[in-house]
């Protein structure tokens, strides 16, 4: 049996660990880091980090090569079968450090609960007949890290917030019946094709980490600063995380 812990970590910023977090990472017999290639050598220095940090006993530290999702086919189909090659991975691992089953622990970005799908490939592992317990360690979601560095609240008074992502912004607009819109995934500044009047927004980077970024005002002075900062930073360290929040004025 496999006791599969995925453990949220916030971040990037080690003090966003919890203490059950910490406490699940010294319980596991091991720890799988996945290395996402050189241009993001930073997300597995920062796991190397946190490990070196909390880890006291004898949890062995395994690192491991990541698939890559093929960025010319379809997305749907593209995600799917890139699932099943990190299903494929985690199933090489498991077998050559814990053939007679146990603690098994997966450091997840942010929160395995929100856009993240560690716990659908864990479905997989699951449904080819691994033996197979999940367990999951909530960590600090970037939404949090987002609103808490701006210090604003994620809704408005009694209103709904909506979270998305920016190929669903792109292709379906603003949605109907929300005026506060939390974007993440967006690789391409979906907010660019938003009418900018009346839309504030607050966007931020490498959240949590020293090099954060935030930039907030109205969208139709604050959006082109954004555009150009984040192709600086990408340029800058090869890769980047980002999240922004979009408030609506509220039509009476």
């Amino acid at each position: 049996m496999i006791d599969l812990h995925l453990i949220g970590i916030g971040t990037g910023n080690p003090q966003h660990l919890t203490l059950a977090a910490i406490a699940a990472m010294n319980a596991a017999d091991l720890i799988l880091l996945p290395r996402k290639g050189d241009a993001k050598s930073d997300l597995i220095d920062l796991r190397r980090t946190i490990c070196a940090d909390v880890v006291t006993g004898e949890t062995r530290i395994v690192e491991f090569d990541l698939p890559h999702r093929d960025p010319d086919s379809p997305y749907l189909d593209a995600v799917d079968h890139w699932h099943d090659s990190i299903a494929d991975a985690w199933s090489d691992q498991i077998a050559a450090h814990l053939p007679d089953g146990g603690k098994l622990a997966l450091l997840v970005w942010g929160d395995p609960s929100l856009y993240d799908s560690s716990l659908r490939i864990a479905d997989r592992l699951r449904e080819r007949g691994m033996a197979i317990r999940v367990h999951v360690e909530p960590g600090i979601t970037s939404l949090q890290v987002l609103t808490a560095a701006h210090a604003i609240p994620l809704n408005t008074l009694a209103a709904p917030a909506l979270i998305t992502t920016g190929r669903r912004l792109r292709a379906g607009g603003w949605p109907e019946g929300v005026d506060t819109l939390a974007v993440m995934l967006d690789g391409g500044c979906a907010f660019e094709t938003l009418a900018d009047e009346g839309i504030a927004i607050w966007w931020g980077a490498y959240l949590g980490m020293p090099n954060q970024s935030l930039i907030a005002g109205p969208l139709e002075q604050a959006g082109a600063e954004i555009v150009r900062t984040r192709a600086s930073l990408r340029a800058e360290h090869g890769w980047i995380m980002d999240i922004y929040l979009l408030r609506r004025e509220r039509r009476i």
